[in-house]
This record gives structure tokens, C-alpha cells and sequence, in this order.
């Protein structure tokens, strides 16, 4: 059952990432017909983020109330719901309104299910889950390639990722029996003991705030990283728009290959060393962006992946050793709440930044974000040094972090 009910949220993890990648890609052959300019695509996203905000922010009291089976559910019928709106809608605010149920399903389905992922299961499976969300994210564009080259609009492709997230949703509510027999693992505490904490509540425990901006930053450069990369090496490398746009995917390689890689060492060397481990990695491809060769921006791409993959995974793997499992749902609500901001705010700054100066920063400006990260990080685990296991009180910064369930 525990091997079933793991299938099922390996499942759920793609569903998470069918329609992150979906705006991005229809979005050419969407706002001609809704006579909008380009540009209002950020609108969509900025309705999007902000319910995904609140989502987050309350997702620890959905989740002490409904569990966090029926909340996955909920969240990914609620999805479904908001996809097929955008399939039928024919007027620029039919799409902002259901960008609204867009956005509510999305940030309480993300928080819930890295909690559950996190108190349960071993940090490897929290890496490979992450890397199933960026196969969900390459699948949903392809989709709707296949819809626009089949002369279907691209009204057919978001029904297609609809009726997915809906089959996901019936196999996830035959699975709420499963949910519950799950033991508990992480902390030693049992999920009886979850504690449904307010935002300021939340915001009080020692290192929150840390643990917080830490997130925030990581997000911010991984989404700065990737958003900029191709107009990097177009306007500093000299490259052509379209060699550009192939290379500028190497960074996802490097995130997607190095979860699937990362997902075999977490164990032995615990969250807090591959967070470390990945920042370092991150330092040496921001260093070889700054070198004045096109393979070597093109090598630094890789290793800024590489270098991102673990820390997602690790930094949510962490939180119930970092903060007990009583709270995690909270405090992994509040990190994914300050993960949507960074990402909302942080790359179109280095957008105007590189028009009023020169996008030349941008390895400098991922290096500020990474300091910061590094900094925040290391006074969470701080803050956080003790976690009860086993009945015993161990030292949160000597041994890993990693609990070693199924």
C-alpha cells in the first residue's frame, strides 16, 4: 500500500508541472485572436502567482481540517476546472477569471504535497519527485505543439492537460483510504500533533524568516536563471537568436538530470550538505558565465542547473527536521508563498535593471541572490538545531537531515 500510494503522488508531481509550462508556450498563438499585447501574458501570470500566494498561505489550516489527500484532490480538480475555462474562454477576462481557480489549486496542492513527501518518505524521493514535476513541465508544451500543428488551436491543447488532471483526480480520490495508513516518519511526531498555525504564528518560530528568504532567493535566481539565459547569450555572447533558444535549455537539462542524479546521495550526505553541495556547484557556473568564451557560458548554464537541483528538494526535505512535523505544513506553506514571490518580483527586475544597464549583470546579479541564499540558509540551520527522533534529542547540524522511510 505504502508503494501504491507513492505511484500515486509520483503521479500527482507530474500533474504539478503539465500546467506551469503551458501560458509560456501558447501564449504566441493566444493574444492575436484575444487582441491583447504580448505583454498582458504577465498579467495572467500575476493573478496566477497571487493566488497561488494565499493557496500557500493557507494551506496548513486546509490540511489540519481535510487532510492532506483530500486537499491534493481538491486542488488538482480545481486545476482541472481552471484549464478547461482558459479552453473555453474567448474574451481576455474570462481568461484573468479563471486564472483565479488557476492559481488557488496550484499553491495549496504544492504546499500539501512536499509536506506529506517530506514527513514521510526519504530526501531521495522528495529529489526524483521534483524531477518528475520538470518532465510534467516538458510534456504540457509538447501537448500543445502537437494541438496547433494538428490545426487545432491551442484550445484543444489546454482541454488535453483538462481531462489529464481530471483522470489524476479520480485515481487520487480512490486513493484517500491510502492516506491514511501512511505511518509517520519525519521528527518522530505524529501528524495528531500538527499544530494549524497563523501566518504571524508561523512567521515567530526561530529561523522562519530565514528559512523563508533563503527560498525566495533560490527561487528568484533559479527563475532569473532561466527566463534571461537565452537573451544572455545572445546579447553578451554574440550568439543567434536561435542557437540562443536551444542552448538556453541546457539549464533545464541540468535541473532535471541532476534531481534524477541527486536523488542516489541525498541519503548519505543529508539535505543541509547537498544544499551546500549545490550552491557551490551554482558558484562555479556563475564564475564561467562571467568568462568571455561561448562554451564556457554554455558549460555555466549546465552547472547552474546542476547546481539548482538539489536545493528545491532539500530545503523542503528539511523543514520538519529543520522546524519539527508538527509545524512543517505551516512553515513549508510560508516557504512556497516567499518562493512565488521571488519568482514574481526578481527576474523582471534584472529585466528593467538590464535595460537601464547592461544585461552583462546578470552573472553578478545571480551571485547577490546566492550570497544572500547561502547566508539565509545557514541561520535557519541555526536557528533550527535541535529535532526530537526516535525519542532523542539530536543536533540538527551534525548529523543529516534525512529520515529513511520507504
Amino acid at each position: 500500500m505504502v508503494h501504491l500510494l507513492l505511484g500515486v503522488i509520483y503521479l500527482a508531481f507530474i500533474s504539478l508541472g503539465l500546467p506551469d509550462s503551458l501560458l509560456g508556450s501558447a501564449w504566441p498563438s493566444m493574444y492575436g485572436p484575444f487582441g491583447v499585447p504580448v505583454s498582458f501574458a504577465g498579467i495572467i501570470s500575476m493573478i496566477i502567482a497571487v493566488g497561488t500566494i494565499v493557496s500557500s498561505l493557507n494551506s496548513d489550516r486546509l490540511t489540519a481540517r481535510f487532510g492532506p489527500g483530500r486537499v491534493t484532490a481538491c486542488s488538482v480538480a480545481l486545476t482541472a476546472l481552471a484549464l478547461f475555462g482558459f479552453s473555453l474562454s474567448s474574451e481576455f477576462w474570462m481568461l484573468c477569471l479563471w486564472a483565479v481557480p488557476y492559481g488557488l489549486g496550484a499553491g495549496s496542492v504544492d504546499a500539501a504535497l512536499n509536506n506529506y513527501v517530506a514527513l514521510h518518505y526519504a530526501s531521495r524521493h522528495m529529489s526524483w519527485l521534483h524531477c518528475m514535476w520538470g518532465v510534467g513541465t516538458l510534456v504540457g508544451p509538447n501537448l500543445i505543439s502537437c494541438a496547433l500543428s494538428g490545426g487545432q488551436g491551442w484550445q484543444a491543447g489546454y482541454r488535453y492537460i483538462s481531462l489529464l488532471q481530471v483522470a489524476l483526480t479520480a485515481v487520487l480520490v480512490f486513493s484517500l483510504p491510502l492516506w491514511k495508513r501512511q505511518p509517520s516518519a519525519a521528527g518522530g511526531e505524529a501528524e495528531s500533533a500538527y499544530e494549524a498555525l497563523g501566518l504571524r504564528q508561523a512567521a515567530r518560530i526561530p529561523g522562519a524568516k530565514s528559512a523563508v528568504l533563503g527560498f525566495f532567493c533560490y527561487c528568484a535566481l533559479e527563475q532569473t536563471a532561466g527566463l534571461w539565459a537565452g537573451s544572455y547569450l545572445v546579447l553578451h555572447g554574440g550568439l543567434s537568436a536561435e542557437r540562443a533558444a536551444a542552448l538556453a535549455a541546457l539549464f533545464y537539462i541540468g535541473i532535471t538530470a541532476g534531481r534524477a542524479v541527486s536523488g542516489f546521495v541525498s541519503g548519505p550526505l543529508g539535505d543541509v550538505r547537498m544544499i551546500r553541495l549545490g550552491q557551490g556547484i551554482i558558484l562555479a557556473g556563475v564564475a564561467a558565465l562571467l568568462l568571455p568564451s561561448s562554451f564556457a557560458m554554455q558549460a555555466g548554464l549546465v552547472l547552474v542547473g546542476l547546481g539548482c537541483a538539489p536545493i528545491y528538494p532539500s530545503i523542503i526535505h528539511a523543514t520538519p527536521a529543520r522546524f519539527g512535523a508538527a509545524r512543517s505544513q505551516a512553515l513549508i506553506g510560508l516557504e512556497m508563498a516567499g518562493a512565488y514571490v521571488g519568482t514574481c518580483l526578481m527576474p523582471p527586475l534584472f529585466g528593467a535593471l538590464s535595460e537601464r544597464l547592461s544585461i552583462s549583470l546578470m552573472p553578478l546579479y545571480l551571485l547577490a541572490l546566492l550570497a544572500v541564499m547561502f547566508l539565509a540558509n545557514e541561520r535557519a540551520n541555526r536557528a533550527g538545531t535541535w529535532i526530537k527522533t526516535g525519542g532523542e534529542l539530536r543536533t540538527f547540524l551534525i548529523t543529516p537531515l534525512s529520515v529513511s522511510p520507504p
